[in-house]
């Protein structure tokens, strides 16, 4: 959530910032004309509040008839302001944060810039199966079964399959835990509507969440939604920033946005895998962090040997609550296209202003709010297909990653 403070002393700047990212402006308008209502009724009601102090005891009777009339006034304006704090709220909630100076200007994906590569895109001296055939042959995806059990866009790993995926999960939380500095976290994998609002899920994607609606519980599409929430209302220790969590989590989206599109293999379902990487900072280093959280995205990906692109995410295609975003897209030589694994992100403080997490900087310092950030470490089932299709061999066998043999129990999977 943008600072009203922002919103008011410089609309043009949020403004020039909605267009940027091709988005309908209009709504800085209402906010404005409700705050100006807003803060004309507050001054009313502060007078009221003080006439009502200060009639006078003299004339008594006369004082006991407008002490009434008084206490229906401002019962009246309390509704009224509380009415007006209600639209507010509901406005602010549907405004995205603003990107960063450095965002490159882009209608849509196909204006992201890419900053830097590693690796060769792996070019196989065979012909490459897509991983919907290695898996069939194989016999490690059942997609029939999948739609059996649940409809399109479902489908079932079956032994070394699931095993894989499996390893992967485990490897991912290890790296992060022994190597790169995280604390794991085994979130809920529902949580409350004020969560999805925190998180910046609420009112923006709605239609794309699954919901509980007799108990009002949301299934989370990231574990980046519980990990937002985890300190809601606290205010932290400067000593103990920053604080770095990752988080393994099913999950769920109805993908009503990408209706049409994927339609074939594993690599846009309504449910997947996915460990996230989350970091609360303070806002002095919360660029820096970014960059390391995407050096640890990267990380995970070369020590699975897969040449990867990084590419920083234009204005048309940043996330809602994101000032920046870097994209990490892995090669898969089956599909013949590139794969997103990861999307590292710095919301700033727009998460934070949502769950009201803050922060002193010194004991006796007022509570600022801290910068959230987040990444994935990666994605499933992308990184499953990419793992596939680039150790994929002659004879239709997947060798395993040697990083990932310890916990699959075995170098081949034929």
């Amino acid at each position: 959530m943008l600072d009203i403070k922002i919103i008011r002393e410089n609309p043009g700047l949020v403004k020039k910032a909605m267009d940027n990212r091709h988005e309908s402006s209009a709504i800085i308008d209402d906010i404005l004309r409700i705050d100006t209502d807003r803060r004309q009724n507050i001054s009313k009601l502060d007078g009221l509040r003080q006439e009502r102090k200060t009639i006078s005891s003299t004339e008594r009777e006369k004082a006991q008839e407008r002490g009434r009339a008084l206490r229906e006034e401002i019962q009246a304006m309390e509704e009224e302001v509380n009415k007006l704090d209600a639209q507010m709220q509901d406005l602010l909630l549907q405004v995205p944060n603003i990107p960063q100076s450095d965002v490159p200007l882009g209608k849509d994906d196909t204006e992201n810039v890419t900053v830097r590569t590693w690796g060769e895109p792996k070019k196989l001296n065979f012909k490459a199966l897509p991983h919907w055939e290695l898996g069939e042959k194989l016999d490690i995806i059942d997609f029939e079964r999948g739609v059996k059990l649940s409809g399109t866009r479902f489908y079932v790993l079956k032994g070394m399959g699931a095993r894989l995926q499996r390893a992967l999960i485990a490897y991912f939380l290890d790296l992060h835990t022994n190597e790169q500095g995280y604390r794991e976290i085994y979130p809920p994998f529902m949580v409350k509507r004020e969560c999805m609002v925190g998180a910046g899920q609420l009112p923006k994607f709605a239609e794309n969440i699954y919901h509980d609606a007799e108990e009002d519980y949301w299934f989370v599409g990231t574990a980046e939604i519980p990990l937002t929430n985890l300190h809601r209302d606290e205010i932290l220790n400067a000593d103990d920033l920053p604080i770095h969590y990752c988080a393994y989590t099913p999950c769920f989206r109805r993908e009503k946005m990408s209706a049409g599109k994927d339609t074939r293999g594993i690599k846009r379902g309504h449910q997947f895998d996915k460990v996230e990487m989350y970091k609360f900072v303070t806002p002095e280093t919360s660029e820096e962090e970014l960059e390391k959280l995407t050096r640890n995205a990267e990380d995970t990906c070369q020590k699975l040997g897969l040449a990867y692109r990084v590419r920083v995410l234009c204005t048309g295609d940043i996330g809602f609550a994101a000032v920046k975003t870097y994209d990490i897209d892995v090669w898969s030589p089956g599909c013949e296209e590139w794969l997103e694994v990861s999307s590292c992100s710095n919301d700033a403080d727009f998460q934070a202003r949502r769950t009201n997490v803050r922060y002193r900087p010194t004991p006796d310092a007022k509570p600022q709010f801290v910068h959230t950030l987040n990444g994935s470490g990666l994605g499933l089932p992308r990184t499953l297909i990419a793992v596939m299709e680039n150790y994929q061999q002659p004879d239709g066998s997947i060798a395993v990653p040697e990083v990932l043999q310890k916990y699959v129990g075995a170098k081949v999977i034929k």
